[in-house]
């Protein structure tokens, strides 16, 4: 099962969150009963709301395989380039000695 994205979180949490404060202020209740429905649809509401928004989609990466070649020769994009010389320091390195 994928998991979910952040903006599927970020959706669905503040759907929940102001659907709630909206019904309650809206109906003006005080029975448990009722504040337990418009929990539970605002749990629905917000589920729905949080599939609704669109995955990206998954990138797919081709790997391209170079062609064969008739010739075995390197070209000169292939040839391998030799490793540098070691680099002289410009100040001796100190030591510090051991106490």
């Amino acid at each position: 099962m994928p998991r979910p994205t952040a903006a599927q979180l970020a959706y669905g949490s503040c759907t929940v969150i102001f659907s709630t404060l909206a019904m309650l202020l809206l109906s003006q209740t005080s029975s448990g009963a009722v504040i337990a429905v418009i929990a539970v649809a605002a749990l629905a509401l917000g589920l729905l709301v949080s599939l609704a928004v669109p995955r990206p989609k998954a990138r797919v990466i081709a790997l391209r395989r170079p062609a064969p070649t008739a010739t075995t020769a390197p070209s000169a994009a292939q040839t391998p380039v030799p490793a540098p010389a070691a680099v002289v320091a410009s100040e001796p390195v100190h030591e510090r000695a051991a106490s």
